[in-house]
């Protein structure tokens, strides 16, 4: 019977392929990289951000004993007390369902608004590609920076001066602050689409407006419509907070039967504007749904 051949010993492709293995090995098991690294930028930023908010607590006057203390939490108790007791008459219910119809119109109608300003605004404050001038970019961001930095609140204020009290200066406040908001969103979405598609259009000579709409339009447009839903929510609350400088809607029944320490009513308004963000909410998750099939 023939004995077995000796073992070869491994040769260079034998050796690169034992390599390969333990490289592979090595990097399955290689141990987590520490917390903090001393060359990590976003580490010190980080470090820096826990500094400054120790500091914040350190330099305010916050009393957590008299907050928490049990005189406090017996006046809260009695305060949230009369709120779970709402009132349920028929006739206070239909004012309030048409102030929660009014909230909604407003919410809905501002964010409208917004989306188609906010858009207009967002296509010359961004730079679609590398060789574009972009030369309304600095103007038209500047813009949007002074239509979001003002609150609605303020906005709210400046147009009942002219408009009177209602909904009408409400809505349009909302439209403002929330046009500065989209169209910087609407801009940052537009400059992040990827570039494939718009540039083999160019290439063939097809005009920016056709690029736009063939091409980066249908990448971005999910990501337009999620900012809007979720800033249709923000806007649900921003417009009962209005209703406080008599921009109307459930802000202004708040205002009115908080002011005069009638918690009844005051606990059914809230429940009404619980139920509105909760409403809006699910129908922005049910759009969400629609659009990623």
């Amino acid at each position: 019977m023939a004995a077995p051949p000796p073992p070869r010993e491994p040769g260079p492709a034998g050796e690169a392929s034992r390599t390969a293995r333990t490289a592979a090995a090595n990097e399955v098991y290689r141990l987590p990289p520490s917390l903090f690294d001393a060359r990590c930028t976003a580490c010190w930023f980080v470090a820096g951000l826990l500094l400054l908010t120790v500091l914040s607590f350190w330099s305010l006057d916050l009393q957590w004993a008299r907050f928490f203390s049990v005189d406090s939490m017996r006046r809260m108790g009695r305060f949230v007390a009369e709120l779970l007791r709402p009132n349920v008459e028929w006739v206070f219910l239909k004012k309030l369902s048409v102030a929660t119809l009014e909230t909604l119109a407003m919410s809905a109608l501002g964010t409208v608004i917004a989306a188609l300003f906010g858009l207009a605004l967002a296509l010359p404050a961004s730079r679609t590609h590398a060789q574009d001038p972009a030369r309304w970019r600095g103007v038209t961001r500047l813009l949007l920076n002074a239509l979001r930095s003002i609150p609605e609140l303020v906005w709210a204020a400046l147009l009942l001066i002219s408009a009177g009290l209602g909904p009408f200066p409400g809505t349009l406040a909302l439209a403002l602050h929330t046009t500065g908001v989209l169209g910087r969103l609407f801009a940052e979405a537009i400059e992040n689409a990827q570039d494939g598609p718009a540039f083999a259009l160019r290439s063939r000579g097809v005009g920016e407006g056709r690029v736009f709409l063939y091409a980066t339009l249908p990448q971005v447009l999910p990501q337009l419509m999620s900012y809007t839903l979720y800033r249709w929510e923000n806007n649900i609350r921003a417009a009962a907070v209005l209703g406080v400088v008599g921009a109307g809607g459930l802000g202004q029944m708040l205002a009115f039967h908080m002011g005069l320490f009638q918690m009844g009513e005051t606990g059914s308004v809230l429940a009404a504007m619980m139920a509105l963000v909760a409403l809006v909410d699910a129908a922005s998750y049910l759009a969400r749904r629609w659009m990623s099939r």
